[in-house]
């Protein structure tokens, strides 16, 4: 049964996003004094009480900022409303009672849904006074809380407990445990600023969860969106575009870009989306190289060629472009490429077909005995470089296992025992990955060498060797 959800609900600033990050306890959303920084719709379970509900952390209603994403922001927070079972309406004890929460205390009870008053920045005893101001509003209790430091979570957890619905009847009482639920692929969409990774994930999954503006920059915080499509199951993580830091840049952007390369290193599978109409940039090949030096499996998604086809453009020249993309993200040549159309929808389900057919090269082994042979003629036709008076040497190889059941996208890792695993560069690791990649291609898949020193046993006959 899908679990109950609650959303927190306030004017910018008065510490929404804080008391998401205290109650999922793990620091999801980014927490800044600037006004209005979370955009998007944030969701995180929450496990702290005595039941686990879905929260909703939500933008900022009646903020400053930028006037085209006012109507976008207000939109997310409606639905997150509508969705909702128990609303959490946040105000500001330091800040007092403003207009604006007058406002929204008269939009919440119109959703005819239960809402808890918490009074946030209660960060001492001798502020508890501070709250009695917000009895003007009507609400039946009001819970002074200090998300900064943890006050008063406790008693809120259980007001919140009390408000959820119910569980389903036949699932409370059933004594069968639940059945195995495989661990969802987690997609990292990630790109420049404006290279359209939001439109991408509102087309996948059919929703407006993402706010979508020509403004570069509206994304910030990392969203996780679970998905589910054809019995597989996803959750797509919508990242601020990487852009360089400059001078210029705020702590907002800063932390919106860190946020955004943890996404890479957390993602099973990342997806570079590149704008068409603009090409490959410098920004492009930073990114690429995040992904490769994170040793993901990745897709390079070519978006907006919708763009080219109205300009007049042909087949031709779509594909040259592509072309051009890929000679210069060169060093990420296992990824394969998917020209598509957030925008209109074309050929964006490709790839679900993609990450099928990765998920089955995943599953291939190649034989130790061919492997062996394979490297050694590589090897022979192609020795290994000299570093400081010494040479590489391959004496056996085999491909792991690996733990696919922990990993829902578990690239392939061959361990080589070598005399010195030093002596090995990385353009020769290159070579010899190329080499296994003429025999089986593992497309869109990076591809492990771990590199063992020789023990005092053959790995195959278990007698002596002289080094």
């Amino acid at each position: 049964m899908p679990l109950p959800s609650v959303a927190i609900v306030g004017r910018p600033n008065v510490g929404k996003s804080e008391l998401f990050n205290r109650l999922i306890g793990r620091k999801t959303a980014i927490v800044h004094d600037q006004p209005g920084v979370t955009r998007d719709r944030l969701a995180g379970v929450c496990n702290t009480g005595a039941h686990p509900f879905v929260l909703w952390d939500t933008g900022g209603i009646g903020g400053v900022g930028e006037s085209e994403l006012t109507s976008h922001v207000r939109s997310a927070v409606d639905a997150a409303v509508r969705e909702s079972d128990v609303l959490l309406f946040l105000v500001d004890a330091q800040h007092g009672l403003s207009p604006i929460d007058r406002d929204l205390a008269r939009l919440l009870r119109k959703a005819r849904k239960p809402v808890l008053l918490v009074v946030n920045k209660i960060d001492h005893p001798n502020h508890e006074d501070l709250s009695s101001e917000f009895d003007q509003l009507g609400f039946d209790r009001t819970i002074p809380i200090s998300a900064a430091h943890g006050r008063g979570i406790t008693d809120l957890l259980e007001n919140i407990d009390t408000h959820l619905p119910a569980p389903d009847g036949d699932s409370a009482d059933s004594s069968e445990p639940p059945g195995d639920v495989a661990a969802p692929l987690l997609i990292a969409i990630v790109g420049r600023p404006n290279v359209g990774k939001s439109s991408l994930i509102n087309t996948i999954t059919r929703t407006d969860r993402a706010i979508v503006s020509e403004l570069p920059g509206t994304t910030r915080d990392a969203v996780d969106i679970s998905y589910r499509n054809s019995g597989d199951n996803f959750v797509f993580i919508d990242t601020a575009g990487i852009r360089r830091r400059g001078r210029h840049s705020t702590s907002v952007e800063v932390f919106s870009v860190m946020r955004s390369e943890r996404s890479i290193r957390r993602a099973h599978l990342c997806v570079l989306t590149i704008d068409i109409t603009s090409g490959v940039t410098a920004q492009d090949k930073k990114i690429a190289g995040l992904i490769q030096e994170a040793r993901k499996p990745a897709v390079m998604l070519v978006n907006k060629f919708d763009l080219i086809d109205k300009s007049g453009g042909s087949r031709r020249a779509i594909e040259e472009r592509v072309e051009d993309a890929r000679q210069r993200l060169f060093f990420l040549d296992y990824a394969p490429v998917l020209v598509a159309s957030a925008l209109t929808g074309q050929h964006v389900t490709r790839l679900f077909r993609v990450i099928g057919k990765m998920k089955r090269e995943a599953r291939v082994r190649v034989g130790t005995g061919r492997l062996n042979r394979l490297l050694r003629a590589a090897v022979a036709a192609n020795p290994p470089p000299m570093v400081s008076g010494k040479r590489l040497k391959l004496f056996y190889a085999t491909q792991t296992t690996g733990p696919a059941d922990t990993r829902p996208l578990q690239p392939p890792e061959f361990v080589l025992f070598v005399n010195d695993p030093k002596l090995l560069g990385e353009t020769y690791r290159r070579y010899l990955e190329g080499q296994i990649r003429a025999q089986q291609p593992y497309e869109g898949l990076p591809i492990q060498l771990t590199l063992r020193p020789r023990t005092e046993k053959d790995p195959v006959s278990g007698r002596k060797r002289s080094r």
